[in-house]
């Protein structure tokens, strides 16, 4: 998988938008409304920024699977977010299904009335 095709597949999702607050190379996406959308994804050249639990330590489940290409985001990390490599050890279906995860994490904690159709499909 490359950053690329991570990218189409998050733009994919219902209601995900792609932002770019910070003028980097790769885009964040969003879920929820203009201002009030909130980020599931950071994406990089060389990984992926998700929610990876609701707590830091279900997050941690997967620096213990995958040493060195799993990773604590800074600033955010406390609160369950890790940044996963790509093209690497960890398999791509296992990276699809953290963005998800990440998405469907980010998009309960919206208020019932800006969350998008067929969120909990995914």
């Amino acid at each position: 998988m490359d950053v690329e095709a991570l990218e189409a597949h998050c733009e994919s999702l219902p209601g995900a938008w792609p932002d770019n607050p910070w003028g980097h190379e790769h885009p964040v996406f969003k879920v929820g409304e203009g201002e009030r959308g909130k980020i599931f994804a950071f994406l990089g050249a060389d990984g992926v920024g998700v929610k990876a639990g609701a707590t830091r330590d279900v997050a941690d489940e997967w620096l213990h699977r995958y040493p060195g290409h799993a990773t604590v985001m800074a600033y955010i990390g406390r609160s369950g977010w890790n940044t996963l490599a790509i093209g690497g050890a960890i398999p791509d279906d296992e990276i699809l299904e953290a963005v998800h995860e990440s998405y469907r994490l980010v998009v309960s904690g919206l208020p019932k009335k800006v969350r998008p159709d067929g969120w909990d499909e995914v």
